[in-house]
């Protein structure tokens, strides 16, 4: 299985921004999703192999995802937050194919981010 580690979590005001790392040993479709307390989990975003890219709704027009191949590392560059942004953030990878926001393998152990009002 991949090894997954998130970081960058923080508190940020409302129009902030934030930028997520998450560090692995190798590089395959790799994903972030949320989930906020007493919610469902929730796709962000996700980029292939081959750099092609696609955004959840909550995401489109304020988040990049982005990856650094040569540093085995994943970015979540997130703009303008909202406090609907307050959730625990985690990286994932899969092997697979199919639909792009779900088969996911491993999965990281997450990072905090909170947006105030």
């Amino acid at each position: 299985q991949v090894q997954l580690v998130e970081s960058g979590g923080g508190l940020v005001q409302a129009g902030g921004s934030l930028q997520l790392s998450c560090r692995t040993a190798t590089m395959t479709t790799m994903a972030w999703f949320r989930q906020a307390p007493g919610k469902e989990r929730e796709f962000v975003a996700a980029i292939s192999e081959s750099d092609g890219t696609w955004y959840g709704d909550s995401a489109k027009g304020r988040f990049t995802i982005a990856r650094d191949n040569s540093k085995n590392t994943l970015y979540l560059n997130m703009n303008r937050l909202r406090p609907e942004d307050t959730a625990v953030y985690y990286c994932a990878a899969r092997h697979t194919g199919g639909l792009i926001t779900t088969g996911y393998e491993s999965w990281g152990q997450g990072t905090q981010v909170t947006v105030s009002s």
